[in-house]
């Protein structure tokens, strides 16, 4: 797997390039998730919005239904679904929309900096489970789906490993780890099939889970999310076939 870096406020404008598609992100009431569903949807997607907490996925399908097709609300907690809930899920999209052209994983767990003596052992597997364990059982439901179009993306948010993977990061750093080797499995398995697979590695965005490690009153890098959003377009539209098994990481 490799690394690129490109200037976020040079990134290309998303335009109509995700126009007939059908784009799952997960994550969608969050920071980055639900920057990306906005965007999405003004890029002509219909996009299923994945997430537990029901009040925030109804603000995001009220603000992207006001700037392209229609969204699909799936309410789901990562932490307590099973493999079995994810193959309900890509049959219900199956059923009901016919199709799935991409996966954007924005879903995150991080309780806060805790040195790792101290931390509860039941959010260390939390975060380890819905960080990493659960997006792969998501990514296993949706390739069937998947592969059935001539061109298909999973995208996975990364975070940034010289960052997290120092001290007091706990599971969420050992997790980010463990997703840049899952990127790597699947983009050698998938090398040869309509599915391409990459990560976006955003600028430090100003969201509650970096509030847990980060004052706002000495924290000046975080931007908007909708600032990274563009790039989750690119890399879900036709062109982001470049990125195909490499990560995309976002500078100033």
């Amino acid at each position: 797997m490799s690394a690129q870096s490109i200037d976020a406020g040079n990134a290309p404008a998303p335009a109509s390039r995700l126009g007939g598609r059908v784009v799952l992100v997960a994550g969608a009431a969050g920071g980055l998730g639900a920057a990306a569903s906005r965007a999405c949807a003004a890029a002509g997607a219909t996009v299923v919005l994945l997430g537990r907490k029901v009040a925030k996925l109804n603000r995001v399908y009220d603000s992207a239904a006001q700037l392209g097709p229609e969204p699909l609300l799936y309410p789901l907690d990562m932490e307590g679904a099973s493999p079995d809930d994810y193959a309900e899920l890509a049959t219900r999209l199956e059923s009901e929309v016919g199709r799935l052209d991409g996966l954007l994983h924005c879903a995150a767990d991080f309780a806060g900096l805790t040195p790792f003596a101290l931390g509860d052992p039941a959010a260390f597997a939390r975060a380890i489970h819905v960080n990493l364990t659960a997006r792969a059982w998501l990514t296993q439901a949706c390739l069937p789906l998947l592969r059935q179009r001539e061109d298909a993306a999973v995208v996975f948010a990364l975070d940034d490993p010289q960052r997290v993977g120092q001290a007091y990061w706990g599971g969420y750093g050992v997790a980010q780890y463990g997703l840049r080797g899952l990127l790597d499995t699947l983009h050698h398995e998938l090398r040869s099939s309509p599915v391409r697979v990459s990560g976006l590695q955003p600028r430090p965005m100003r969201t509650p889970l970096r509030a847990r490690a980060f004052t706002h009153e000495t924290d000046y890098e975080p931007v908007d999310p909708a600032v990274c959003a563009d790039a989750c377009v690119q890399l879900l539209a036709a062109d982001g076939a470049a990125w195909r098994g490499k990560v995309l990481e976002l500078r100033g």
